[in-house]
């Protein structure tokens, strides 16, 4: 048992994004993806990172040689059968900590491998003693070890331990374990084996983290996960919940900087293109995010009345929003991180406007409050940091989707850019981010686009949020007949907000206009 000097047990996190969340259906990336992942894992402060399956594919094998010509502080791991072809692509890109597997369940002895346990237990010693004949270090997992015969398991584990094996790794592979019955399993199992153990839990039930949680305190020291809780089907162990809960709840040490959780996060998201859902614990936008009034007014007060753990832990933000629970105390607070300061009157005439807005079943967006703020006290419009003065879209049956934008910016220049996309909004879109990128990395959270009538000439809504690279996320919404006008429209809105926001906290005036970035 791995204790820190502060007395606190030390478990280990074993990242396995780059190779198990990777195998999220419609996922895949490059090597400079994963390249860019490796990198942020490390700087989080992970103990392992598994950074593939190198003999799937060329591009697998160069991405596993990449990550492990790094340096990394964190240790290289990289996924292999106990077959020989397995281990010699190991070798071939100098991997020297191994994740070798065979299934041990009946299940999948009789009708996926065709082995009887007599050859399974034989193929899975042969594998280990040639991983560690090449000097290859092993950690050996027992593929659907919580459905396997409880006496075979023990004699592989027993089996792999005599064979050189430093760790064994326990996978509830189609998450079916029970927080109670994992328990008694690792207890079991370290009770026969004396190697470490690790545990690997999927999410099929929702108890993927619980499973993890009940596998350490009975007695793993390390636990596989993936950021978002990305994987195979419903996904891997949430390292986001799982350090949390182990470093707040059971008083666990890890060697994760909790600071960063936020933005690798955002980092795997981008290049998986798989959303964090909104109300996902920790990560997701609403996890510090408030409406109702009741909460907003005790957040506002003292913030441990509706939050477990502040927001700044994990790199976040706390947000209010607007809406039709919304109360006074959330509306004044918006309005004043927007520079608009009103008196008691004023904030229950703006608070009833956005309850109607509400009530009609629409989002009231960042922009719309900020709207409907100044038309009740009677303040003019802002100028935009951003404003289109031309836009034109070329799209066809063997045309790419190309658009070309030009945004007068604040201090009186004007851009002009050209971008290709998949589709003729998502070129418009990208060509307006090549603009804004010049003054403000913002990148488009969420685009949903509703048709409001029907017909061929329907009136449609694009609600977008943007976020950029300090944490500020802002809202936007438009409404047309022109699907990419209104798409244009809401960008921009939007991007504004941002760049407000920024003015505010950095300059303290919103009338500061953005300066170029000298790249």
């Amino acid at each position: 048992m791995m204790v820190m000097s502060s007395g606190k047990r030390r478990i280990r996190i074993f990242d396995t994004t780059l190779r198990d969340g990777e195998q999220t259906p419609g996922v895949s990336l490059t090597v400079e993806d994963k390249v860019e992942i490796a990198k942020a894992l490390d700087r989080l402060g992970v103990d392992v990172i598994e950074a593939g399956f190198p003999v799937v594919s060329e591009g697998e094998l160069a991405s596993v040689r990449a990550i492990n010509r790094l340096g990394l502080t964190s240790q290289v791991c990289a996924l292999s059968r106990v077959d020989v072809a397995d281990v010699d692509s190991l070798i071939s890109c100098d991997i020297k900590y191994a994740h070798l597997f065979i299934a041990t369940s009946d299940l999948h002895l009789q009708y996926k491998l065709k082995l009887t346990k007599k050859q399974a237990l034989e193929t899975a010693v042969r594998g280990v003693e040639y991983a560690r004949a090449h000097g290859i270090r092993v950690e050996f997992s027992a593929e659907d070890a919580t459905r396997s015969d409880r006496v075979f398991l023990t004699q592989v584990l027993q089996a792999v331990e005599n064979a050189g094996a430093e760790r064994i790794d326990v996978p509830d592979t189609v998450g079916t374990m029970t927080p109670e019955r994992f328990t008694e399993l690792i207890r079991y199992i370290k009770s026969i084996v004396k190697i470490p153990i690790s545990v690997h839990c999927h999410d099929d039930y929702g108890l993927a983290v619980s499973n993890s949680l009940a596998g350490v305190l009975a007695g793993a020291d390390q636990a596989h996960c993936t950021i978002n809780g990305l994987g195979e089907r419903a996904g891997n162990a949430s390292l986001e919940e799982f350090v949390m809960a182990a470093t707040r709840l059971y008083n666990l040490e890890v060697g994760v900087d909790a600071r960063l959780l936020y933005e690798t996060s955002r980092l795997v998201a981008r290049a998986t293109r798989i959303l964090v859902q909104p109300n996902k614990a920790i990560i997701g936008e609403n996890a510090f995010g408030h409406e109702s009034g009741i909460h907003t007014h005790g957040v506002l007060s003292m913030p441990a009345t509706y939050e477990p753990m502040e927001p700044e832990l994990v790199g976040a933000r706390r947000r209010i929003q607007a809406g039709k629970h919304a109360g006074s105390h959330g509306i004044t607070a918006q309005l004043k991180a927007l520079g608009i300061e009103v008196s008691r009157d004023e904030v229950k005439r703006i608070v009833h406007r956005v309850k109607e807005i509400g009530d009609t079943g629409r989002t009231v967006t960042d922009a719309d409050l900020d709207r409907i703020a100044r038309e009740v006290i009677g303040l003019e419009k802002r100028n935009p940091y951003f404003k289109l003065t031309d836009l034109a879209v070329v799209t066809g049956i063997n045309t790419v989707p190309t658009a070309s934008v030009r945004l007068k910016v604040g201090d009186g220049q004007t851009i002009t850019v050209s971008e290709t996309g998949v589709g003729p909004v998502d070129a418009v879109l990208r060509a307006i981010q090549q603009v804004t990128d010049k003054f403000t990395k913002v990148t488009l959270r969420e685009y949903r686009l509703e048709a409001i009538t029907g017909g061929t000439n329907a009136e449609a809504e694009v609600l977008i949020k943007v976020e950029d690279d300090s944490g500020n996320v802002s809202s936007a919404s438009s409404t047309g007949q022109d699907i990419v006008m209104a798409s244009v429209d809401a960008m921009i809105s939007g991007i504004n907000e941002i760049m407000l926001r920024r003015s505010r906290s950095s300059q303290g005036a919103e009338s500061n206009p953005p300066k170029l970035k000298v790249e």
